[in-house]
């Protein structure tokens, strides 16, 4: 499993504050990979949307644009 870049203290913090409950490192790891494999897809299909519109920024209308078409 390649390394990811979002920090695993992050994401524990992230769902210790949902509720008293401990994560593994490895669980950690998981989830932030998984995040962050979404978040390229979310990223490359807002590029496309900037591009398709004549644009190099990708604006926050691109990143919903991904949201209403694939619901996430």
């Amino acid at each position: 499993m390649p390394l990811s870049r979002i920090p695993k203290t992050s994401i524990k913090r992230l769902i210790n504050s949902r509720g008293s409950v401990r994560l593994t490192d490895k669980a950690a790891e998981s989830i932030s990979t998984m995040l962050e494999a979404k978040a390229r897809k979310i990223a490359k299909y807002a590029l496309l949307e900037a591009r398709k519109n004549g644009r190099k920024t990708i604006l926050k209308e691109d990143i919903d644009a991904y949201r209403l078409k694939f619901g996430d």
